[in-house]
């Protein structure tokens, strides 16, 4: 299907994987009048305060940015002035007030990295690594003013390994998710794509992360330790306390013959080892 070379299209995002949807939707012919985006954070050890991706490749080609602490009354106004068709929202971070939702003529879709109603919430990728699921994949929904909630315009599923880690996957569902939102998004402008309603006796909730939940038992199921490792690489990561109450960080592992294996650790105030001279 062809694009609609006039539609006018906000789209929301911050990390750098909505470069994917954004490069996909130039490409499509889309125009984009406006890239909304959080302010700039500082990042590192040194906390230089850095743009994120999705503002570069706007300034790049001219296209306003965004980037509001408040999504307040005077933010609504300055949205209602693009006139927009429709919001497209990939991982933005804030939740997004129902009167600006429903400004677009068409309203506001959402990208979101599970088959709804499973892992609603901040963190469907981890959650699916973390549960064991045998599959995950990509909804399009239309987004409405309650978590992850509303009827479903696409989906697409993938077969998970066991073997998949966050980022790696998250990537993927990346790649899917714009192809998707591309063959879609005609259908969905033009009404010829009528969403489905999410079945409300089905719905996990995919819970925010905390540093907290990196902490483990050396004694724990290896299965549980190894799906443990891949969602939660490279934050929060893995540690563990030592029988004198120091924090060791594990840096890398693997899974074999069932277990799981520790390769390299940060002990608390120290350098990287091997696990190996750690036990000595």
């Amino acid at each position: 299907m062809k694009a609609i070379n006039n539609t006018n299209i906000i789209f929301w995002g911050t990390p750098d994987i909505t470069l994917t949807y954004l490069n996909d939707l130039e490409q499509a012919g889309y125009n984009i009048s406006a890239v909304i985006t959080l302010p700039d954070r500082p990042i590192g050890r040194k906390q230089i305060y850095t743009a994120p991706a999705p503002k570069l490749w706007a300034k790049e080609r001219n296209i306003v940015v965004l980037q509001p602490e408040k999504l307040d009354g005077n933010f609504e106004e300055t949205l209602k002035s693009f006139n927009a068709d429709i919001s497209i929202v990939v991982a933005y971070g804030k939740i997004i007030p129902e009167k600006i939702i429903n400004i677009p003529k068409k309203g506001t879709l959402n990208v979101h990295y599970s088959l709804l109603p499973k892992w609603r919430g901040a963190t469907p990728v981890e959650s699916a690594i973390l549960h064991g699921d045998i599959e995950t994949g990509v909804s399009i929904q239309n987004m409405v003013f309650k978590l992850d909630a509303g009827d479903i315009f696409a989906e697409e599923t993938i077969t998970l390994t066991g073997m998949e880690y966050r980022e790696d996957l998250r990537e993927n569902l990346s790649v899917i998710g714009s192809k998707l939102l591309i063959q879609t998004l005609p259908g969905i402008l033009d009404g010829s794509i009528v969403p489905k309603k999410q079945n409300e006796d089905f719905v996990t909730r995919a819970k925010i992360l905390t540093k907290e939940d990196g902490q483990i038992n050396l004694s724990d199921d290896p299965k549980i330790l190894w799906q443990k490792w891949r969602a939660y690489f490279p934050w929060p990561g893995l540690f563990f306390f030592d029988e004198n109450g120091k924090r060791i960080k594990i840096t890398q592992a693997r899974f074999e013959n069932n277990k799981f294996i520790i390769e390299k650790v940060i002990p608390e105030g120290k350098k990287e080892i091997t696990w190996e001279q750690f036990k000595k």
